[in-house]
């Protein structure tokens, strides 16, 4: 079993279901240290477990606890829900000299009933879409394989994302993989049992499904990533 993280204390679900009855500055302000201390710095910690842990698996993924974790804050710029913060706490980790190509990564976030873990590529540019899809129909074999392994089956289900009603421009409307060509999207979704939320089983949980999804990751990744030396980035 992975060690290094016993689980969050109980006060951190506590504190996420007060803010999800309390969303608004008022009710956080007075009790941002509690935010710190009970949901804040044991994410960090976290964090830091699974980099050991994708050290194992993913190297290239390991991230820096402080830029994988995601702020509190919501950005309301642009929506119409004005309610200032995020009722769930979130890490995604990307691929270390993707240079900004939008490569697959892992992600996770824990909220007071649900905790879920995903990984692959999400809303993706129209460039790198057009990548992928193309690599998709010289090589469909392949994926299939992926999404057919057992445990990944049992874990996540079918290949996740939003898609297109019909063969997008350029690629034949008959292709036998256009199910998985369509897509604009490409990732596995599962879950975790929240009970696990405050033991060290929550950590083999995310750990476990991150080692299933790195089959898929990769080869998402393979028309994109730019191969570099894996190095400690921090």
């Amino acid at each position: 079993m992975p060690s290094g993280f016993p689980g969050f204390p109980a006060e951190m679900m506590q504190f996420l279901r007060g803010l999800k009855r309390n969303n608004r500055r008022e009710w956080f302000q007075p009790r941002k240290h509690l935010y710190d201390q009970h949901v804040k710095e044991p994410m960090l910690q976290l964090v830091d477990a699974l980099n050991a842990e994708l050290a194992k698996f993913a190297p290239e993924f390991v991230t820096d606890p402080k830029k994988a974790v995601f702020r509190i804050y919501r950005d309301t710029r642009f929506s119409p829900d004005k309610t200032p913060y995020k009722t769930h706490v979130a890490a995604s980790f990307s691929r270390r000299g993707s240079d900004g190509l939008g490569t697959g990564g892992f992600y996770f976030h824990i909220a007071e009933n649900q905790i879920e873990v995903a990984g692959g590529v999400y809303h993706p540019e129209p460039s790198t879409m057009l990548q992928i899809r193309t690599h998709i129909a010289a090589s469909h074999q392949e994926l299939r394989k992926i999404l057919g392994d057992k445990k990944t089956r049992k874990l996540f289900g079918d290949l996740h994302g939003s898609e297109l009603s019909r063969a997008p421009k350029g690629f034949d409307p008959a292709h036998p993989a256009l199910d998985l060509i369509k897509k604009k999207d490409w990732y596995l979704d599962g879950s975790v049992d929240t009970a696990h939320v405050t033991t060290p089983l929550l950590l083999r949980e995310i750990a476990e499904r991150f080692r299933a999804m790195v089959p898929l990751i990769e080869y998402l990744n393979r028309p994109l990533a730019r191969k570099k030396p894996v190095r400690d980035p921090f």
